[in-house]
């Protein structure tokens, strides 16, 4: 029996068993295939999958400040602010302050922002229903408990790195100047 496998070159061969023992690839592969398959669904209702990580934490609890919706979102202050201007403008979200504090501008959902949840969700199920297709339930529960570990794993590596060696996350900003210079 003849299969793809078999038909692939010697030095394909040898790259891609290189790439199948390295788990962050797989990991991104994974993870890229997801991201694409939402935002294909996405974009039928003019979001991006970035406005998304921000509508599925406000859609949980609502009236974040920036900093609390950067750190729960896992991106940059910048990025979080540039976000949430766009989806300003797009009607999902308004700023406010709240009396007695000037300082803080509270992130809080219009009407049509929350009208999404019930469109999107359903969205983000499916995707993830795809994704697990053919697997069994101890597969998935297992899938999920590795990846829970490496992800605390990762947390926990770059918290001592960054103490230990006295090293930060590069801010958007610092990263972009290494391509312009």
């Amino acid at each position: 029996m003849t299969t793809a496998a078999s038909k692939t070159p010697d030095t394909s061969h040898a790259e891609n068993q290189q790439h199948q023992d390295r788990l962050a690839h797989l990991v991104k592969n994974a993870w890229r295939a997801m991201v694409r398959a939402l935002q294909i669904r996405l974009i039928e209702h003019n979001v991006s999958f970035g406005h998304w990580s921000f509508l599925r934490i406000l859609w949980e609890k609502d009236g974040l400040t920036q900093r609390e919706l950067a750190d729960r979102s896992g991106m940059t202050t910048p990025t979080t602010f540039t976000a949430i201007n766009a989806m300003e403008t797009l009607g999902y979200v308004r700023r406010k302050q709240m009396n007695g504090n000037k300082k803080n501008v509270y992130i809080f959902l219009t009407p049509r922002g929350r009208k999404l949840e019930d469109k999107l969700q359903p969205l983000a199920e499916e995707i993830n229903a795809a994704a697990v297709e053919g697997l069994n339930e101890e597969d998935i529960q297992a899938a999920r408990l590795v990846l829970e570990q490496i992800a605390g794993n990762l947390v926990t590596y770059e918290q001592k790195l960054m103490q230990s060696e006295n090293l930060r996350v590069p801010s958007t900003r610092q990263l972009g100047k290494l391509y312009t210079s």
